[in-house]
């Protein structure tokens, strides 16, 4: 698995791994929003024998950091590649003179919850009806110094 920066000729790739991974109020990003992220923001694949399996993508917005979407194809889960993008981006951050990422998780995804925790993120509070079919959301943070990788 190699992962690098996500570019214009990928826009494809990802907004059909976007339509497979997540339902309308789980706010799927579009093509155009994917083109967008590539030019302004840390998009990265994750790529398995030339095909994309996952990516990360964090929003920068000046002193904040902030995981708005993680996703692995179902072909390609159980592999660690959820967490091969996570410690890849957390390194990134680093780089880039960031101590902290936040992100949103739905109440109900057991899974990401685990993967989260499990990577060090705490949570800090539940957002009552945060997505658009009504489910709650933990917001979650990950405070790192350059030594803790």
């Amino acid at each position: 698995m190699t992962v690098r920066k996500a570019q214009k000729s990928d826009l494809s790739s990802l907004y059909a791994l976007e339509k497979e991974l997540f339902l309308p109020q789980n706010y799927p990003l579009s093509r155009g929003s994917f083109s967008y992220h590539v030019k302004n923001n840390l998009l990265y694949i994750a790529e398995v024998d030339g095909k994309i399996a996952g990516y990360i993508l964090v929003l920068i917005k000046r002193k904040n950091a902030k995981l708005y979407s993680l996703g692995v194809s179902e072909a390609y889960r159980n592999r660690k590649i959820s967490q091969e993008l996570l410690r890849f981006i957390f390194k990134e951050l680093i780089s880039l003179g960031f101590s902290k990422l936040l992100l949103e998780v739905r109440t109900d995804n057991e899974a990401a919850i685990a993967l989260y925790k499990k990577m060090g993120f705490c949570e800090l509070k539940k957002l009552k009806a945060f997505y658009g079919d009504g489910c709650d959301a933990h917001l979650m943070e990950l405070r790192y110094a350059s030594d803790t990788l």
